[in-house]
């Protein structure tokens, strides 16, 4: 069963030109991840090299691809965490970086903090040699054209978000039974300047715990942060859920409660995993035991050789 990892590359309403691009997109990132554990990485490696692979493929709202707030500016959030020793480390609010991920593991291996926000991680991307992009670079002419659509009065951000792919994420555990998530995320179509959502906050936009599991989670980040989703989930595994149980637990109370749509990656220690969502598609892929499994529509569950090229 071990090593596993499973990712997602964001809940919502995919259109259908799209949809190829997000399902090509997991299924290679999952491959990368994977490469590394089978050759004895940790499960911390393994879903940073994913994370990054997902952030450098324009169909995402992540790192290139990112949503645009309202001022037509990009603002990235990104997390990491070990389920080892339950260290973190994030961004919020973070500009003209690649890749936030990175950025976020080095929070967690350089720093005593678990988030650095806004202007304050960009010093400490420059502190640690971390070249600064144009922020031209990371977006796209979906993107700007979403924005635009956006601006107009009777535009309805959250309804539309549903059709931009959303945050990815990833979880893993590897040959030697750690576990490890991480999440990133370009945030919502159209948000205020400064808009901080799940992605950054610490049993909201991901959680990993060698004793339980772990989850990353995407959808309406309001939503997620309100029901603190990854760490409910992880609970419902306590009480003795599987991971699919507890996945399914955690958003069924999200929708009830608040009204919120989204979806989880998760993993329980022996290396079972669950890929589940409320929202209409949800693209995702995992990799074990050699075989590649992936989907995007609800009840949707493909498999083939890990080896196969996408």
């Amino acid at each position: 069963m071990l090593p596993v990892i499973v990712v997602h590359g964001g809940a919502g309403h995919i259109p259908k030109e799209r949809a190829e691009l997000s399902c090509a997109g997991v299924k290679e990132a999952a491959r990368g991840g994977y490469g590394i554990l089978r050759a004895g990485g940790s499960a911390m490696d393994a879903v940073v090299e994913t994370v990054t692979i997902l952030e450098n493929n324009p169909a995402y709202n992540a790192g290139r691809g990112s949503a645009l707030n309202v001022k037509g500016g990009v603002e990235m959030d990104a997390i990491v965490m070990d389920g080892r020793t339950l260290a973190s480390g994030a961004v919020s609010a973070v500009r003209r970086v690649a890749n936030p991920v990175q950025l976020a593991r080095l929070v967690m291996d350089k720093t005593n903090h678990l988030c650095l926000t806004a202007e304050g991680a960009s010093q400490f991307a420059r502190a640690m040699g971390i070249p600064e992009v144009p922020e031209e670079s990371l977006i796209t002419d979906y993107a700007r054209m979403r924005w635009k659509k956006n601006l107009a009065p009777d535009a309805n951000p959250v309804e539309c978000q549903m059709g931009k792919m959303g945050t990815v994420g990833a979880v893993a555990v590897d040959a030697e039974g750690n576990i490890a998530c991480a999440t990133s995320t370009g945030g919502m179509i159209n948000q205020m300047e400064g808009r901080v959502g799940d992605t950054p906050c610490i049993g909201c936009g991901g959680y990993a715990d060698n004793k339980t599991g772990a989850v990353s989670p995407t959808g309406h980040g309001e939503a997620i942060m309100k029901v603190t989703l990854s760490r409910l989930i992880l609970f419902h595994m306590e009480q003795g859920r599987s991971a699919e149980e507890a996945s399914d637990l955690g958003l069924a109370y999200m929708k009830e409660r608040v009204q919120g749509l989204g979806g989880v990656v998760t993993v329980d220690p022996k290396g079972v995993w669950a890929a589940r969502f409320s929202s209409l598609q949800m693209a995702w892929a995992a990799v074990q035991s050699e075989q590649l499994h992936y989907g995007l529509y609800v009840g949707e569950h493909f498999t083939e050789s890990a080896h196969e090229p996408s």
